[in-house]
């Protein structure tokens, strides 16, 4: 398992369920993203089974200091990714980076 985590949790209106789940998935442009960079290990996106439209991202790095690293290096690419998936989203919220024991 790797040693930095970061968890976002997400409310998703029915209509864009298909397209939050393409681009947040194995195979989305965010996991292609976070994937340039030295360190980034995988990301599990997770569907609630009680709360149709509710979802985790949980995002696996090797360390903090890889994560720190892509978020300098990519900045602009996050942004321009960021803005363009916020149409699929009701409401976001980062739950916080853990350190796996």
């Amino acid at each position: 398992m790797s040693g930095y985590v970061y968890v976002w949790a997400f409310r998703v209106a029915p209509s864009q369920r298909e397209a939050f789940e393409r681009a947040y998935g194995d195979a989305g442009e965010w996991t292609t993203l976070f994937a340039q960079a030295d360190g980034y290990d995988s990301t599990t996106l997770l569907a609630d089974r009680d709360v149709p439209g509710r979802y985790l991202t949980i995002d696996r790095w090797r360390d903090e200091a890889s994560y720190r690293a892509f978020r300098l290096r990519f900045a602009e690419a996050y942004a321009s990714l960021d803005q363009a998936c916020e149409g699929l989203i009701e409401h976001e919220e980062a739950l916080g980076s853990y350190t796996a024991v």
